[in-house]
């Protein structure tokens, strides 16, 4: 049986949840907005970088000087005692080396040293000394000649010269000196004092007196020759040491002399030493004047005048015109023969004043000219920067090794 409580109609009838459609979802326009924290990150990050290439922003200037080879044919020079363009210095070196040897008794020995001096005459006219005329050391040492001496006079400038030998007036193995200068008493007082000069290029041996060991010829010859060359490792070493700085002592500026000592006893029964005393003196030029007269010399019309130094000398030749100079000597004539390599000295405070203020281009050219520069390498930090400061103290300038020839 049907009541009015169950006809619903149509319109009030309940629907399911399926059937119902969404209500559609409101549509807002949103702004986009950049996170605050994000923005501050970024803009401290373009900060540092761009203070960073400021900072580390640079105008450096790299350079190569020029490096040449000179070539020398025996050029002509004359070095002056301590002043002049050209100067010159002498250090010595003493060395004594011995070996002990068998002996074969003992003998008395009474002799006097002797050796050759050359005697100079800075006169125009010719000087004759009579027999004994005494040459005296700077030490007080007499030696004489026993004959009588000629010697011509100076002709353009070069003094006279001849050798002679001489002998110590007394007998005794302290006369039996290195190289050394002399002086002629007997002319104290007059002009000629000055001007009669003589000196030695070797040592005086022979003098000894009292007892002596006896040795074998034949042992005494090997071993004084073994013992000097010995020495003369030992002196070359010895003297290269003694060369201070700035100055050079090329090859052929040495010489060296042996002198015998007396034999004396060894230590133990039967024994003698056998000593020999090596002397080497080297001759030492200043390296700065030295570089200018080998470019001079030996670069002809491309040096300009420029300051330069010496790289290798080890085949440039020193050949003296006549003798080693000795202790007093005021010149030294020689010649100079082979090939240096001559360097140029490059000043940075010139390079950085010549391109301060100039681009890339214009720098380059500047330094094109310049004749001690071989190659320039401009660098300028940051990368779009395309000239250097005005201020020439902001420019750095590096110079770099000699380039080899």
């Amino acid at each position: 049986m049907r009541t009015l409580d169950d006809i619903i109609p149509p319109s009030r009838r309940p629907q399911s949840a399926e059937a119902v459609p969404p209500a559609p979802a409101p549509r807002f326009r949103t702004r986009g907005r950049f996170p605050l924290g994000t923005l501050v990150v970024v803009l401290l990050i373009v900060a540092v970088s761009a203070g960073a290439l400021f900072y580390f922003s640079s105008a450096l200037v790299k350079v190569t000087p020029q490096s040449r080879t000179a070539t020398l044919a025996s050029a002509a020079l004359t070095a002056t005692a301590g002043t002049g363009d050209l100067s010159f210095e002498i250090v010595t070196v003493q060395k004594v080396a011995s070996q002990s040897v068998t002996s074969s008794g003992t003998r008395a020995v009474s002799s006097s040293a002797q050796g050759t001096i050359t005697i100079y005459n800075a006169q125009s006219t010719t000087q004759k000394l009579i027999v004994n005329t005494r040459f005296q050391t700077a030490s007080g040492l007499v030696y004489r000649v026993h004959a009588p001496v000629t010697i011509p006079g100076a002709k353009g400038g070069t003094p006279g010269s001849v050798n002679a030998t001489v002998y110590a007036d007394k007998q005794g193995s302290q006369y039996n000196v290195g190289p050394t200068s002399f002086t002629l008493p007997g002319l104290s007082g007059t002009p000629q004092f000055t001007q009669v000069t003589a000196k030695s290029a070797s040592a005086m041996t022979g003098g000894a007196s009292g007892n002596e060991p006896v040795v074998a010829e034949g042992t005494e010859s090997a071993t004084r020759a073994a013992l000097m060359d010995s020495l003369g490792k030992d002196l070359t070493t010895a003297l290269a040491a003694e060369v201070p700085k700035g100055y050079v002592l090329l090859p052929g500026a040495s010489d060296t002399s042996y002198a015998p000592m007396p034999t004396v006893a060894g230590t133990g029964a039967g024994m003698a030493d056998l000593k020999e005393q090596g002397t080497m003196r080297g001759v030492i030029l200043p390296e700065e004047a030295l570089a200018k007269v080998v470019a001079t010399n030996g670069l002809g019309a491309t040096y300009k005048g420029e300051t330069v130094v010496l790289g290798d000398v080890s085949t440039l030749i020193l050949k003296p015109a006549t003798a080693f100079p000795a202790a007093g000597d005021q010149s030294f004539a020689f010649t100079l023969s082979g090939t240096a390599t001559v360097i140029s000295v490059i000043d940075p405070a010139r390079v950085s004043a010549a391109v301060a203020g100039k681009d890339r281009a214009a720098a380059e050219s500047v330094l094109k000219q310049y004749t001690e520069v071989r190659q320039a390498i401009l660098v300028l930090r940051p990368f779009w920067r395309s000239s250097f400061p005005e201020d020439p103290a902001q420019i750095k300038v590096e110079v770099l090794p000699a380039a080899s020839n």
